[in-house]
């Protein structure tokens, strides 16, 4: 029989055997096996992002709130509360080096609008990476309570009379949206001119930040605004206003807001970038969960992010939805999702139709080679690295780069092989 050897562990032994598991862990927690190359985590792990006080935000504040930065390295990540996307715009002008930010939650057509330097200080192009998108559908068109009875939905003949009569009296008919040329702006423009309104000539188009929407419509500011919740769901719990329409009404799944960053911090910060977008994804997967919504509003809706009551944010996020002009929903087709259905992969598709419609508008030139900088600007080659990283299933990743044809509520389709034809086919427009 083999004799079996022992050994006395004293104290001090033992403290070395514990602290080395801990740090071991750690270390295994922070860069899971397969995510980086062995001994090579992310060149930082400090990233400075920001955030409206918008719901499509939750997945960057969920993946800060859960230690998903954290547990992919990026262990130093704020995420601020932003005051307007104008205020978006500058800090990500500045950059965290000159105390801006490094990236955000932001207006998808907006990375496109600041690469090309036509919102910029002087003009100046600042290169930007629009690595994922964090939402579809979730949007609302909402409308003063003077126009309440109507029939006021995704057809709105009797809002252009009403409008019309107004105008003729000598008032100002102004709609709000939140930026020029950003997805807010595009949703109302296109729902006006499809009811025969031209947005440059009939109404004024106000810029009004999402936080201030309610308290403008409640002075009477504005007849009509286009915003994220959860501000629609306030302004019906508050009896100002009632909700017109979503906007995936206007266009089943649509895209919304992207997380995008400044393109020279993802070139320094690779692997960075990298942790930072696995751990949006993670998030936006637990989003989408319906036994984490609530805990989700709870979040998002705290003293730190939005600072609103839960039941304002809640019932939207869940698909209940009360219009306020005696229309309900208890399960909407149209709720915001931010992983399910390709939620958050990029599609330069949906990019190239955004570029169409601020040439529409006039925010760009009829001439921009707009193939050339979505294939410069969107970066879902990132995306496909991070998501493959995380382990989502391959079902989960589109295996196109375009999602196809589209089609909107008023039969207008928009095929991405030809943006001209789609331009051409739409009677009110600027260009």
């Amino acid at each position: 029989m083999s004799k079996i050897v022992t050994r006395s562990i004293n104290r001090r032994d033992l403290l070395k055997v514990s602290s080395t598991a801990a740090l071991l862990g750690a270390v295994g927690a922070a860069f899971p096996r397969g995510v980086f190359a062995e001994g090579a985590g992310p060149e930082t792990p400090k990233a400075t992002l920001g955030f409206i006080a918008l719901t499509d935000s939750a997945p960057l504040i969920i993946a800060k709130e859960k230690g998903l930065y954290a547990k992919y390295g990026m262990t130093e990540v704020t995420v601020g509360k932003q005051a307007s996307w104008g205020a978006t715009r500058d800090n990500l002008e500045l950059g965290s080096a000159g105390g801006g930010i490094d990236g955000a939650h932001i207006l998808s057509p907006m990375p496109y609008l600041i690469s090309t330097g036509k919102i910029t200080k002087g003009n100046a192009p600042l290169p930007m990476y629009l690595l994922s998108r964090l939402n579809i559908n979730g949007q609302c068109i909402s409308v003063a309570g003077a126009y309440k009875g109507l029939g006021i939905g995704t057809q709105a003949a009797a809002l252009k009379d009403a409008f019309a009569k107004a105008k003729a009296e000598g008032k100002e008919v102004k709609c709000a949206v939140t930026f020029p040329g950003g997805t807010h702006d595009l949703w109302m423009r296109y729902w006006l001119a499809a009811n025969g309104i031209d947005p440059n000539k009939d109404v004024s188009t106000i810029v009004v930040p999402p936080p201030q929407m309610v308290a403008n419509m409640k002075v009477n500011t504005m007849e009509a605004f286009c915003v994220g919740e959860p501000w629609n769901a306030q302004l019906v719990n508050q009896g100002i206003g009632f909700s017109a329409l979503t906007t995936g009404e206007l266009w089943g799944n649509h895209p919304e807001k992207a997380f995008a960053m400044r393109a020279d911090w993802v070139d320094a910060n690779p692997k960075a970038a990298k942790a930072l977008l696995m751990a949006v994804q993670e998030a936006a997967q637990w989003c989408d969960k319906p036994e984490n919504k609530e805990e989700m509003c709870s979040i998002v809706g705290g003293r730190d992010y939005f600072k609103v009551p839960v039941e304002d944010i809640l019932g939207r996020a869940k698909g209940e939805i009360d219009y306020g002009d005696g229309r309900k929903v208890t399960d909407s087709p149209h709720i915001m999702k931010y992983w399910n259905d390709f939620a958050s992969y990029p599609w330069p598709s949906h990019d190239l139709w955004f570029l169409t419609e601020d040439i529409r508008w006039g925010y760009l030139p009829a001439d921009l080679d707009t193939k050339a900088l979505v294939a410069k600007v969107n970066r879902e080659d990132l995306w496909r690295d991070a998501a493959a990283a995380i382990g989502a299933p391959a079902a989960e990743i589109p295996t196109s780069k375009s999602r196809g044809v589209e089609t909107f509520f008023d039969g207008k389709t928009f095929d991405p092989a030809d943006p001209a034809a789609y331009l051409a086919s739409l009677a009110i427009k600027a260009v």
